[in-house]
């Protein structure tokens, strides 16, 4: 036997043997760094996201919006009250399809009670004694609900806070109506009323209309006299009135930003003749700058409202007319914005009687059409109907021509 041929062939399959476990692994590693190149390729070639998802709350309500709102004013205790199922029959026998309800009211209160730690819970009142029980029969009818917040006219809050409103003397100063007003310039004004919104929309509303988003009437020929603060717009060099224009229009673009999350369109009440001005001067409201930080703009064009306007003597006699002539100023105004709103104007369901004989006709069907055709005719086909009592025209054709 070769015995030196013998052990050189057993040495030779010891070291097979023993290098087999190495190429496997080498293998399995190759293999392993292969996966790991692809994972992280696939990673790479794969986009980031712009941004995280932003928080978006849910009432756990759904309504969907109209062909067009057609909508009605409903104070809080209407709202609350036995007129309430007749305003919702009136709204399912019609073409009317929204609600506009108070939420803070003309004198500052919250029209429904508020949980005993809410920072509100001594201005609401028990107008609407289940809210929540309101919307959900509202979402089972699908009419649109519209949460009323009247902002700077606020007769409640300077109770408590005179250093917030504007002081005559050594009182609140009040119009001739008693009514007292906030003050615009204060940020701390802003928070009080956007975080009841906010309130608003956490139950259900699906938009907000801020009411009262200006200075008091006339309040340039006082603006000297009165003692306020202006808050940040203290130190800048403009004058009273631009300085009362910056602060309207930079309190509705600061309440339609916190109140995104909310998921609800933000609409404004403006005077209808500040469409026809470059801004108003003492009471701080420009058109269209407001118009750019809205959803909807809501311009109060009752015809009883205006004077000797468009050529018209006496408006409140020719609603077709004066809505007409209104609606092309406007229509021209927001064209010349990059993104307009949609426009929506309040329209009049009341009688103006305080005009005085000669100056006014007593309003029903014939004369809410006239409206709604005016304004249908230059294109607008969203409208409110304000009344004041809530008691609204029968049988009025809601959708001319359709």
């Amino acid at each position: 036997m070769n015995w030196k041929k013998l052990f050189v062939t057993a040495g030779i399959m010891v070291a097979i043997m023993w290098l087999l476990p190495f190429k496997a692994g080498a293998e399995e590693e190759g293999k392993r760094v292969t996966l790991h190149a692809s994972r992280q390729l696939a990673i790479e070639e794969k986009p980031l996201p712009v941004q995280s998802p932003r928080f978006v709350f849910d009432s756990g309500l759904t309504f969907e919006y109209p062909d067009a709102i057609r909508g009605i004013y409903v104070t809080g205790h209407s709202a609350g009250g036995s007129k309430f199922k007749e305003l919702v029959d009136l709204i399912e026998t019609s073409d009317l399809n929204a609600m506009v309800i108070d939420v803070k009211d003309d004198w500052g209160a919250v029209t429904f009670p508020l949980d005993d730690e809410s920072p509100f819970a001594e201005i609401g009142q028990n107008y609407i004694k289940d809210p929540r029980e309101m919307l959900e029969t509202m979402e089972e009818k699908q009419i649109y609900p519209i949460a009323r917040i009247v902002v700077f006219k606020d007769s409640t809050l300077p109770k408590t806070r005179p250093d917030l409103s504007f002081v005559d003397g050594d009182k609140v100063w009040v119009n001739g109506r008693g009514e007292s007003f906030v003050n615009p310039f204060l940020k701390e004004v802003w928070d009080y009323n956007v975080d009841i919104a906010i309130e608003a929309a956490k139950l259900g509303f699906q938009e907000i209309q801020f009411d009262y988003v200006r200075f008091p009437e006339g309040f340039e020929n006082r603006d000297e006299q009165l003692k306020y603060g202006k808050g940040e717009y203290e130190g800048t060099d403009e004058n009273n009135i631009q300085k009362r224009v910056h602060a309207v229009t930079d309190f509705v673009a600061y309440a339609r930003e916190k109140l995104a999350p909310y998921g609800v369109k933000v609409s404004v009440d403006i005077f209808g003749y500040a469409a026809t001005l470059p801004e108003a001067p003492g009471i701080g409201q420009n058109f269209s700058k407001i118009s750019e930080n809205v959803d909807v703009i809501s311009s109060m064009i009752y015809p009883s409202h205006w004077t000797s306007y468009f050529g018209i003597a006496k408006p409140d006699l020719e609603p077709y007319r004066l809505v007409k002539e209104y609606a092309k100023v406007e229509n021209a105004k927001l064209g010349e914005l990059e993104s307009r709103p949609i426009s929506r104007p309040w329209l009049q369901d009341f009688t103006a009687s305080y005009l005085g004989s000669g100056n006014y006709k007593v309003y029903g069907k014939e004369e809410v059409e006239a409206q709604i055709k005016a304004l249908y005719d230059e294109g607008i086909e969203e409208y409110l109907l304000w009344n004041a009592g809530n008691k609204y025209s029968p049988n009025v054709d809601y959708t001319p021509g359709k």
